[in-house]
């Protein structure tokens, strides 16, 4: 349970009201409850709404890419709620089972291209503290993105941040939107390392 009372679906507040019937259309009939607790200060629920819509909007980087990169920002930080409406939205766009059970280790697994690697790589060091990213990193990433691609996809992973520890901080949890489906897990995050132009290893499941 939320360590803040969520907003009331019901509502009178017209904008409000507009935005939670748009996303019991888009998520199987569930608010989310970041949003019910969010609408509660109507200045930051604005404001998110905002950050949701430009970035939904965005579409020079393929689907798949941002919700692989989302959901492992997720599970290194332990978000719940992302971790569980990531791997659900994610089977939508393209991502498999096996590429969930594989988010731990997916350096090494086979259910991974070269260019979705090169984009957890990018989702890791963005979510290790301090953050982590090479220039190396980006000089592979180019090799398959335009630099518009660069900042949507970055900017992806740094929304997803922003989810994660809100949610996290604010106690909420699972919506059950993978009931009875396949579900990426939490990971632990190791201490930051240096990188060399190789790969960011891969956090260890616990």
């Amino acid at each position: 349970m939320a360590r803040i009372d969520a907003l009331s679906p019901t509502t009178r507040r017209p904008l409000t009201r507009l935005t939670f019937a748009m996303a019991k259309r888009r998520f199987a009939g569930k608010v989310p409850e970041p949003m019910l607790v969010a609408a509660r200060h109507p200045q930051i629920y604005r404001s998110y709404l905002g950050m949701e819509m430009g970035l939904d909007k965005a579409s020079q980087v393929d689907d798949k890419l941002k919700e692989l990169a989302a959901i492992k920002a997720a599970a290194m930080t332990g978000c719940e709620f992302c971790i569980d409406i990531g791997s659900w939205f994610g089977t939508q766009h393209g991502i498999t089972e096996a590429q969930l059970l594989d988010l731990p280790r997916y350096a090494e697994s086979p259910h991974f291209d070269e260019l979705e690697r090169l984009v957890l790589d990018l989702a890791v060091g963005m979510t290790r503290t301090p953050v982590d990213v090479s220039d190396a990193l980006i000089e592979q990433l180019r090799v398959h993105l335009t630099d518009e691609q660069l900042i949507e996809l970055t900017g992806s992973i740094a929304v997803e941040q922003y989810r994660a520890r809100f949610n996290w901080a604010l106690g909420i949890g699972s919506q059950e939107f993978t009931e009875g489906a396949v579900c990426a897990r939490p990971e632990t995050v190791p201490a930051a390392a240096t990188v060399n132009g190789s790969r960011v290893p891969a956090p260890t499941a616990p």
